[in-house]
């Protein structure tokens, strides 16, 4: 049985930061994955998608024409997150086309995500509902009513341009950006003190800094926006603020007293996600 907690379980995958986006921010999207050479030697070629949600947050689904869907937003089944989601796609590549997938209630010592797939970015593709869930399969009373569910808790979200993992996304009240950095943790840490001590987290006029989250190991600094301006609006001051971030990264040297205050401010304000 498998009882470690993995803080970065995404780590070592191409687009981790994107991997932590889909499983943690990103409504409705998919992307195809690519299976490693010696999975493909033992199952044969199958096509597999990465679904943010399936049909009541199931795992895995099989589909009748050889594919699998890959569900990330799920229940944690251990303190791996990515040997849970390998235990899934193991599991649906050792089931007939079509049938049921039975996954482990709890996944032992096995592949992981890591061990799976080939090396390669995801094609991520944004989707305003979950329409893809009916696909090549006959509808049912049940799937339809967990799809208008789903589609009833999508908000407008948008992969930003400026940076690799950072989403705008409106919600009724606000707008905001969420952008899930590929750094360590600290010196992602150290650069964001640099730029709050010298007034430089700011997007813009009407918008904030709201503090930031830690998901499975990384850091994700949040932006509150005026809701009117759409996605494209805010991909030049993002932008603005991606380039002096990354020249915050390549400051070295400690923390002078003003940057250690701002350092603790945003600790103060962080959660973390596991």
């Amino acid at each position: 049985m498998r009882d470690v907690f993995v803080p970065r379980p995404f780590k070592g995958l191409a687009d981790e930061p994107d991997w932590v986006a889909l499983r943690e921010l990103v409504p409705a999207a998919t992307s195809p994955l690519r299976l490693a050479p010696d999975v493909i030697d033992k199952y044969g070629e199958r096509e597999v998608v990465l679904a943010t949600v399936l049909p009541m947050a199931l795992p895995v689904l099989g589909r009748p024409d050889g594919r699998i869907l890959l569900g990330m937003q799920r229940n944690t089944q251990s303190g791996d997150v990515s040997r849970d989601l390998g235990a899934a796609l193991e599991a649906a590549l050792e089931t007939d086309s079509g049938a049921t997938v039975s996954v482990p209630a709890l996944p032992g010592p096995g592949p992981r995500l890591q061990d799976l797939l080939a090396d390669g970015r995801l094609e991520i593709t944004m989707l305003n509902d979950f329409g893809f869930w009916l696909d090549g399969v006959d509808e049912d009373p049940v799937t339809r009513a967990s799809l208008e569910r789903a589609d009833a808790s999508v908000f407008p979200t948008v992969r930003l341009a400026a940076a690799r993992a950072a989403y705008w996304c409106r919600l009724p009240a606000k707008a905001h950006v969420r952008w899930v950095l590929p750094e360590d943790e600290d010196p992602a840490l150290a650069a964001l003190s640099r730029l709050a001590a010298a007034g430089g987290l700011s997007l813009g006029e009407g918008t904030r800094f709201a503090g930031m989250f830690r998901a499975h190991g990384l850091l994700v600094p949040v932006w509150d926006l005026p809701n009117s301006p759409e996605a494209t609006d805010w991909e030049e001051p993002f932008g603005d603020f991606a380039g002096r971030y990354a020249r915050a990264l390549e400051v070295t040297g400690g923390l002078d007293p003003a940057e250690r205050r701002a350092r603790q401010g945003l600790l103060a304000r962080q959660l973390t996600l596991r």
